[in-house]
Order: structure tokens, then C-alpha cells, then sequence
């Protein structure tokens, strides 16, 4: 049990319901154990994930006063680049050593919700590049689809309906990242990690991690191993969303990034995360005489700013103004 597990979801594209149901098995024992496991044989093509990462390395090399054209913390709906250590996600040690750029759902200046003043919601904020938005866009939209696949397994392995999910993820606040994360040396401390110990907010995060390495997971018994790069793969992981609806059945596990030495990392992580105004409460089949919920109702977007407000200080500031 030092590894995660590997699961090959092409099935979950065929026509073939006990193929479908063996791989929903295979994704619920993975959920309950570990909360960690790599995915293959899902559509995105290696060409993309090539053009992404040459994207993300332009992007990041880029001036400083350019890339802060579009600050992420003179946002109201969280878009655009995170300069290094604008994230905490481990309050026991320093801001992390990365930088970032988000992108999200997209509405324009003039939708409803944005002129409602909805939170997180509102227009993209993109580098003005040639190619760029257009690329990220039928990504968003790609990992927005395999996300959805993954999550009627999911269904399936709970006993809910399997559209579920589908039906509470229209017009989601997922977020499709990208990060370069400098290498160790150029650290403030000893104590800046890549990314602090922490669990994902969301329901399912899918990560694209390049061959640098430097992701780690931390097992039921406490030992943090590492969950290294392998290629033509994704690591999926449960966020605490999904730890909730599930009522712990499974797991939001904690997970860190230790920088690699000598060389610069690049990852790309998908957040799934419902529309804003769903409701995160107990999932039928979750809960039982001995085996109460463990966690109130909660809206989708009230729990996403809320732990928005513990990592991001510019957030912190925004509500306490």
C-alpha cells in the first residue's frame, strides 16, 4: 500500500454497463482508500497537453508587470496570475513557492449573475497572447466533460443517479490552473514548500503533473508518499465537497508539493466544482443509524469562500473591508 492505484476508465466510454461497473468499482475502492489514483485511457490528446505546457512556460517567463496585467488579486471573481507566495495552503508554514494563472467558467460583463454581483462569477482574464484563449477554452471545456464521466462512476458506485452530478455541475465554478513552480533554491526559507499540506476545496481535482516530480500524498497511517509523474496519465483526487456529500466515505486526502531541486515544475490541475447555488448535504446511501451525517448543509459558493478567505490574504482583506 505504498502506491496509488491505476485505472484505466477507457471503458467508461463504451457501450458495455458491466465494463462501466467494474471500473466504478475500481474507482470506489480507490475513493475509500486512499482518495488518490491515476486515471488512463480518457480523450485528451497528448498533442494538447504539449501545447498547454509550452503555453504555461511562455506565459510564466514573461515580466513581471506583464503578467500582473491581469493580478488575480484586483479581481472580484478570482481570475487571472497569482504571483509566487500569494497562496498559504499550509498556515504552519510559509506563503508557497509557485505562481499561477486561473480561469474558470466564463460570463460575460453582462450576464445576470455577474450584474447581480454573484461571487465568483464573471468574465475570464486572459495574457493577450496569439492562440491562448482559444487553447485554454476547449480545454476548460474538454476536462469539464471527462470530469463528468468520472463523476457518473462515481454515481454509479454510491447508488445515486447516475446524472446526479451532471445536473448540479451546469454552469460550474470549476477552475482550470496552471502552475510553474520555481526551483527549491530560489525558496525563502527552508520552510516555503512548492505547495503546502492541504486538501482540495472542490468535489474532483484532476492533475496534470509534469516529469519533474515533487507531488506527495499522505496515507491513512500518516507516511507521505510520493505520487510520482507517469506519463499519459492523470492523478485524481477527492476534494472536501465530495467529502461531505459522501459523508466521509471518501476521502479528501492531504497532499503537498516539495519543489524539485535544479529544475523549474509546471503542473495543470482541473477543479470540478457545481454550479455556486447547489446545496452540499449528506448523499442518500451515505448515512445510516450508526453512522450519522457528520457535516451541515452548505451552499457550493458559501464553502468556496470561505476556505478562499483561509489561503488567500487579498480575499481575507476583500470580505473584512
Amino acid at each position: 500500500m505504498n502506491s496509488l492505484p491505476i485505472i484505466d476508465i477507457a471503458p467508461l466510454y463504451r457501450d458495455d454497463p458491466a465494463a462501466r461497473q467494474a471500473v466504478a468499482r475500481q474507482i470506489d475502492s480507490a475513493c475509500r482508500e486512499w482518495g488518490f489514483y491515476y486515471i488512463t485511457g480518457y480523450p485528451i490528446p497528448a498533442t494538447r497537453i504539449a501545447a498547454l505546457k509550452t503555453a504555461a512556460e511562455d506565459f510564466f517567463a514573461r515580466p513581471a508587470e506583464e503578467k500582473l496585467r491581469i493580478d488575480i488579486t484586483r479581481s472580484a471573481h478570482h481570475r487571472g496570475y497569482g504571483a509566487v507566495a500569494t497562496e498559504q495552503l499550509d498556515p504552519n508554514r510559509p506563503s508557497d513557492l509557485k505562481e499561477t494563472f486561473d480561469m474558470g467558467f466564463h460570463m460575460d460583463a453582462g450576464h445576470p449573475d455577474v450584474l447581480a454581483g454573484k461571487p465568483l462569477r464573471g468574465p475570464n482574464r486572459h495574457p493577450d497572447l496569439p492562440g491562448w484563449e482559444a487553447l485554454l477554452q476547449q480545454h476548460y471545456e474538454d476536462m469539464h466533460a471527462l470530469s463528468l464521466t468520472l463523476l457518473r462512476a462515481m454515481a454509479v458506485a454510491l447508488g445515486i443517479e447516475e446524472d446526479f452530478f451532471d445536473r448540479r455541475f451546469a454552469d460550474p465554478i470549476s477552475v482550470f490552473r496552471m502552475i510553474h513552480y520555481p526551483p527549491r533554491q530560489t525558496a525563502s526559507s527552508a520552510e516555503q514548500q512548492g505547495a503546502g499540506a492541504h486538501t482540495d476545496y472542490g468535489c474532483v481535482t484532476l492533475l496534470y503533473q509534469d516529469s519533474a516530480g515533487g507531488l506527495q500524498v499522505r496515507s491513512l497511517d500518516g507516511e507521505w508518499i510520493d505520487a510520482p509523474p507517469i506519463e499519459g496519465s492523470y492523478v485524481v483526487n477527492i476534494g472536501d465537497m465530495m467529502a461531505r456529500w459522501s459523508n466521509d466515505r471518501y476521502k479528501s486526502t492531504p497532499h503537498r508539493v516539495i519543489s524539485p531541486l535544479g529544475r523549474d515544475r509546471y503542473s495543470m490541475p482541473f477543479f470540478a466544482e457545481p454550479h455556486p447555488d447547489t446545496e452540499i448535504s449528506c448523499l442518500p446511501n451515505c448515512s445510516g443509524p450508526d453512522n450519522p451525517p457528520q457535516y451541515p448543509p452548505v451552499s457550493c459558493s458559501d464553502y468556496m469562500l470561505s476556505r478562499f478567505a483561509e489561503t488567500y490574504a487579498y480575499r481575507r482583506e476583500a470580505e473584512q473591508a
